[in-house]
């Protein structure tokens, strides 16, 4: 599990939109006077060399931050996005990448507190060092260090981010970034934020993940709709065409759980620019989605006209309509929505309502009608039934059979059965009530069903076979 390092990824077009987003997300959040807490669930290095083997290797950088490095025509939030990475190298020269520590915290104020989880060791100790240093840096220039308010820990940020909810100060943002190694990476996400916003429903929740071939991947921002947050933001930026044998990362999203009111309009301003200069081939795209959290199954399955079901198309400048809350009007999938209809059961469900008045669940005083029955008068009116069966339902249920006669009406259906298997051709008369071969009734009870005037008898076979 500690075979990813980042290193090798930093500065790439994943980066970019992922760091893009957190510095407008601290943006907001610093409006209100209130402290906050910020929480990496996997803080990696912090700082990142351009030059070191690790990035020459892979070369990823130079698709990412470097084709902004030089950029004159920014848009206004990409921009301080930029900026943040050129304090980080005031040289001039592009030498060193920023990882999502440094961006908060170069974004937070000084009474903001972080927490920073990392488990692989290397990464971990790099983390800590650079924090000391920056700490250091500032007392050297004299200004206010954090302090205690910044804490590094080498512990697994899914877990220890139960602890940390909801905070003191009733404000948090969270990024959480896994390597996605393996595909229990996707459930663990998905679990972690169920429960922390069980803890915590309004905090804000910003989920990294990488848009690859993999059927986890493909299916994992449906599953994250069906987080019970009150809203969702969702936006996905694709520079290439995916190749034939579905390996690289050529896209990545990023889903915020409670986002800011002014994300949407903030990535519908800047994103046509990413997809331009970042931008490999035709196949480079964006695409936002936004609405609320989704419920019942066929949310799941289909996607739902309303709802926010229908997702935008990718690089279109509309986005999904909102969802309708659950219950109320434009809710998808869920029995008893508005515009919905009555609840209609379905399958074998439907005969045995209690509300249809058909099959054995029926309400007090309710005759019983039997399936079979129930079923024919569900037929339309022009379908004919065979008479030789209607007329073997008629004495099997005991109703009278029109004009061929009523000496069968008056006994039950059960006792014309009995009567008239007995005395078919072929049939052993009935055996008595009680006696040999008879049943484990009272001994002394009568042929004609006389009442038991003695205790009973236990019965008791002899020889080998039944007798």
């Amino acid at each position: 599990m500690f075979s990813y390092r980042h290193a090798f990824h930093a500065g790439n077009h994943a980066d970019v939109l992922k760091h893009f987003v957190q510095v407008q997300l601290h943006k907001y959040m610093n409006q209100k006077d209130t402290a906050y807490t910020y929480v990496d669930t996997h803080a990696g290095a912090g700082v990142y060399a351009l030059d070191s083997v690790q990035a020459l290797k892979s070369g990823e950088s130079e698709g990412g931050i470097a084709r902004l490095w030089e950029r004159d025509d920014l848009p206004p939030a990409l921009a301080e996005y930029v900026d943040l990475v050129r304090a980080l190298n005031p040289s001039g020269k592009l030498r060193y990448y920023p990882g999502s520590p440094w961006v908060a915290e170069q974004s937070m104020r000084i009474e903001d507190r972080l927490r920073l989880f990392e488990l692989h060791p290397a990464d971990v100790k790099l983390l800590d060092q650079n924090v000391r240093k920056l700490e250091a840096h500032k007392a050297e220039q004299g200004e206010r260090a954090r302090g205690r308010r910044i804490i590094v820990d080498r512990a697994d940020g899914f877990q220890s981010l139960k602890a940390l909810l909801p905070p003191p100060s009733r404000r948090a943002l969270v990024l959480c970034d896994p390597p996605y190694e393996v595909k229990l990476d996707y459930k663990h996400v998905y679990d972690a934020f169920n429960e922390a916003l069980g803890r915590f429903p309004s905090g804000m929740y910003a989920i990294w993940y990488p848009v690859l071939q993999r059927m986890e991947s493909r299916q994992f921002a449906d599953r994250l709709k069906r987080l019970p947050a009150k809203e969702w933001l969702h936006v996905t930026l694709t520079v290439a065409t995916p190749g034939p044998d579905g390996t690289g990362m050529h896209s990545s999203g990023m889903f915020v759980l409670n986002p800011p009111y002014t994300l949407e309009a903030t990535l519908r301003e800047t994103m046509p620019y990413l997809v331009n200069v970042l931008g490999v081939d035709s196949g480079a795209s964006f695409r936002i989605e936004t609405g609320t959290q989704q419920t019942g199954a066929l949310a799941g399955r289909v996607g739902l006209q309303g709802a926010g079901a229908p997702a935008a198309r990718a690089g279109a400048q509309g986005a999904a309509a909102p969802a309708g809350r659950p219950g109320g009007p434009g809710a998808g999938g869920r029995p008893g929505a508005q515009g919905a209809g009555p609840r209609i059961p379905a399958g074998n469900a439907r005969r045995a309502s209690p509300l249809s008045g058909k099959g054995s669940l029926r309400l007090p005083g309710q005759p019983y009608e039997s399936p079979a029955r129930a079923q024919d008068e569900d037929k339309p009116s022009g379908s004919q039934m065979d008479p030789v069966k209607r007329e073997a339902r008629r004495k099997f249920y005991g109703t009278q059979s029109g004009a061929a006669g009523s000496g069968n009406a008056s006994g039950n259906a059960r006792g014309s059965r009995d009567a008239s298997a007995s005395s078919g051709p072929g049939r052993s008369p009935a055996r008595p009530a009680g006696g040999a071969g008879g049943s484990r009734g009272p001994a002394n009870a009568g042929s004609q069903g006389g009442q038991a005037t003695g205790p009973r008898k236990s019965f008791k076979r002899s020889g080998p076979g039944r007798g």
